[in-house]
């Protein structure tokens, strides 16, 4: 009896000196908001340029609900995140079904102040996985297509095809329009089970956005890959939300969702305040899923990781007034020919290069370099002031212009 009396002690104290651990997260994560809200209270001060042709709309890339599988999510639990994200566009990308057409039964349309487009996550014969925009009832079909004639196909149908876990592309010189460097799902379930319950446990009701965005890592491998394509030919980067809103566990429970001790992790309204894709939309086109759809795949967004400070206003652009040249944009390269970027808050700003640091700069909001050479320049952004990982991990990701 004396040895369980002490085998108890010994777990309590182990318990309490793990949450006592975990008690002192909570501190850093209250001294990392602090932080963040001081960023953003300086940078509400500061003069900010606008570019006044075009208009800035955000939303997110990459969704799924119970309606495509592989989620629980349901529709009003989207639109409800979506609304209260005050996202203006959420692109719904359905897993596929051979018996009926997940995309058109998809949200499709304004709900609230939110536009959805129903697209598709598809599948090819060479095993690459890829986002169809809009979507189509053919989906089931393109499984057995190779991949080349499955962009042929996309594109006479002005569809957009962009690539979704790249680490599995296999035809790489395949002409899709745009390359998914991160996803936020992805990461989300590779954070550690055990300290991201505890995490939340301590810290989730307060700052469960910041427990995800704490362990990400700057996405080097896709990164690398996608300059060496956009080196090439154009082509956009995007990250993907990925939302399925169905990581977590519960005790006891039925599919009508009535569930007792039921912890969701990855809630649709935590994940669409982490990331985001900003779109730069021309100033007399509204926003509609066709002009949505071009301005995606003509490279005219940036990704913001929105959870460390709102990313709108964020400029990376060529020339000035009525001639200004935006992301996506191709440049002729000349003396008088510079490259502008304008950060929303103090920042550490990088200019790359075919993917190489070409110029940067350290606690600034503007930086201006003069190409020279062709080339293929984008922009990444970082908190260096929030400490790790966010000395590491963009703030913001450009697309590229292109400089010939």
């Amino acid at each position: 009896m004396k040895l369980v009396k002490k085998i108890l002690i010994l777990l309590f104290i182990v318990l309490v000196a793990i949450q006592a651990a975990f008690v002192f997260r909570r501190y850093k994560f209250g001294q990392l908001r602090a932080k963040i809200d001081e960023i953003a209270k300086t940078s509400q001060a500061l003069s900010k340029p606008t570019n006044v042709n075009f208009k800035e709309f955000k939303g997110i890339i990459h969704a799924h609900t119970s309606l495509g599988g592989h989620s629980t999510g349901r529709f009003e639990e989207l639109i409800d995140a979506s609304n209260a994200n005050g996202l203006d566009f959420v692109v719904m990308t359905e897993h596929f079904s051979p018996q009926f057409d997940t995309s058109a039964l998809t949200l499709n349309g304004v709900y609230g102040q939110t536009l959805f487009i129903g697209g598709n996550e598809i599948d090819t014969s060479d095993a690459d996985r890829f986002l169809m925009i809009p979507g189509s009832a053919e989906a089931p079909g393109l499984a057995k297509m190779p991949t080349k004639l499955v962009m042929e196909k996309l594109h006479a149908e002005n569809r957009l095809a962009l690539v979704t876990y790249p680490e599995r592309l296999n035809s790489w010189d395949a002409n899709y329009d745009g390359v998914e460097v991160f996803n936020l799902h992805t990461a989300a379930k590779q954070v550690n089970p055990f300290v991201a319950f505890f995490d939340l446990l301590w810290s989730g009701s307060s700052y469960s956005e910041l427990v995800f965005a704490a362990n990400f890592k700057r996405p080097d491998a896709n990164l690398t890959k996608y300059d060496a394509i956009a080196a090439t030919r154009n082509v956009s980067l995007f990250a993907g939300t990925d939302a399925h809103s169905n990581i977590g566990f519960h005790v006891f429970g039925d599919d009508a969702g009535h569930k007792w001790i039921n912890l969701k992790l990855d809630r649709y309204e935590t994940m669409f305040g982490i990331l985001r894709t900003h779109v730069q939309l021309a100033k007399d086109k509204p926003l509609t899923p066709d002009n949505l759809i071009d301005v995606v795949r003509q490279g005219r967004y940036f990704v913001g990781l929105d959870v460390i400070g709102d990313t709108s206003g964020f400029l990376f652009t060529s020339g000035s007034g009525a001639e200004t040249k935006q992301m996506g944009d191709e440049v002729p390269l000349t003396s008088a020919t510079e490259l502008n970027v304008f950060s929303p808050a103090s920042a550490h700003i990088v200019i790359f290069k075919n993917g190489s640091k070409f110029a940067e700069g350290f606690g600034v909001t503007q930086l201006s370099a003069r190409p020279d050479s062709p080339g293929t320049y984008r922009v990444e952004v970082y908190q260096n002031a929030l400490g790790t990982p966010f000395d590491t991990m963009p703030w913001i990701i450009s697309n590229p212009i292109y400089v010939r």
